[in-house]
């Protein structure tokens, strides 16, 4: 089975899309801004991409540009001017930034309930604890592709490659709410194709082409890939896909598994922060 995180993510949007139609009837308006800074191509991609879909969804989306010699300074006064503003349900600085602005001092910088990313502290904080909590776009999305193929993954064995905060430990959070044994495998892992091949779940995310080979894989597993590289003109995950589908159970395609989802997820969030401030 190919995972379709186009279709899936569609239907996402759809759900999406007609909650903010009925708080619209009410008066009530959901608005996501987005600082981007510099020219680096696959952020202006990317945020493209997230301001179609969010006006898809009937969220008003603003994209605040910068130049990439912007002061770290008036990053932070435009953050704090837009944690005051109500129209403003979501905040999402984009990443990576450049080298003279502070990562950490950008993120904390966001109210936590307009945080839809979900990378403040507090977020990080609230997830690692079980609390509610804005949970990172990518591993929601990962969830979602899994949840679409095996709904209770209580008992599962999960292998997460990867241990950023991007995704893999938030990953594994929310592998371990589901009540799975989870183990995250990463650089110093010796022996990363026995653990992989423990896995009823796979979760791939370390950036580096097709490191995952077919017979990694044990036979029935669910595999996500969450990398994208770029060998010559084509995009590759970090699995190698031909190999991999014929011993999998399912798995997702890169490109068009994890990355929709990921956007769909953001929207989701964006939701649920204007639900945290006004309902």
């Amino acid at each position: 089975m190919i995972i379709d995180g186009k279709k899936l993510s569609g239907e996402l949007i759809e759900e999406i899309k007609k909650e903010v139609l009925n708080l619209k009837k009410d008066g009530k308006l959901i608005g996501l801004s987005v600082i981007l800074i510099g020219e680096y191509p696959p952020s202006l991609i990317y945020v493209k991409n997230k301001e179609k879909r969010a006006k898809e969804a009937g969220i008003n989306s603003e994209i605040i540009k910068y130049s990439a010699d912007i002061t770290e300074n008036e990053v932070l006064s435009k953050i704090k001017e837009l944690n005051k503003n109500r129209e403003v349900s979501g905040i999402l600085v984009q990443l990576p930034l450049p080298n003279h602005i502070n990562k950490e001092k950008i993120i904390n910088a966001i109210d936590p309930l307009k945080d839809v990313d979900g990378f403040h502290p507090i977020n990080v904080g609230n997830l690692a604890s079980g609390n509610s909590s804005i949970v990172p776009c990518t591993p929601l999305g990962c969830l979602h592709l899994i949840k679409s193929v095996e709904t209770n993954l209580s008992g599962k064995h999960a292998v997460i490659l990867g241990r950023s905060n991007l995704n893999g430990k938030p990953m594994a959070q929310l592998l371990l709410k589901e009540n799975c044994t989870v183990t995250i495998a990463h650089s110093k892992t010796i022996d990363l194709k026995s653990e992989c091949k423990k896995a009823d779940i796979l979760v791939a995310a370390v950036g580096a082409k097709e490191l995952v080979k077919g017979d990694w894989i044990k036979k029935g597993a669910i595999v996500i890939d969450v990398g994208i590289n770029k060998i010559n003109d084509k995009i590759v995950g970090d699995v190698e896909f031909n190999a991999t589908k014929e011993l999998a159970k399912a798995i997702t395609p890169v490109p068009g598994g994890v990355g929709p989802m990921t956007i769909a997820c953001l929207l989701k969030n964006t939701l649920e922060c204007f639900k945290k401030t006004n309902l």
